[in-house]
């Protein structure tokens, strides 16, 4: 039963670790300005067509940020957002996506 003790401090630094993201996703969110178009918590947007992001797919939110972030995705408000992913970089948008998914929609 040497195994259980490993088992559980894996179990144990996962959910450190899992609450670290979430904590320098939710300081990345505020630094970075995403709270003055998505809002606050990620719902209540500044203009009615922006995106509502709280609660969003992970891998759907890193997608769109990187998307933007490279110029591969220039429709939409896009445009808007491109100016503030020059001051994100994909660690960070990694952190802010984690963040976002945990965020009840």
């Amino acid at each position: 039963m040497k195994l259980l003790p490993v088992v559980a401090a894996t179990l144990s630094a996962a959910l450190i670790c899992s609450s670290a993201f979430a904590a320098d996703g939710a300081k990345l969110y505020a630094e970075k300005t995403c709270a003055a178009c998505h809002g606050k918590d990620g719902k209540k947007t500044l203009m009615p067509d922006y995106p509502k992001i709280a609660g969003q797919n992970v891998k759907y939110i890193e997608k769109q940020m990187l998307d933007i972030k490279n110029g591969v995705r220039a429709n939409g408000n896009s445009a808007a957002m491109k100016g503030v992913m020059v001051i994100v970089s994909e660690a960070e948008i990694k952190d802010i996506a984690e963040y976002l998914s945990k965020l009840k929609p």
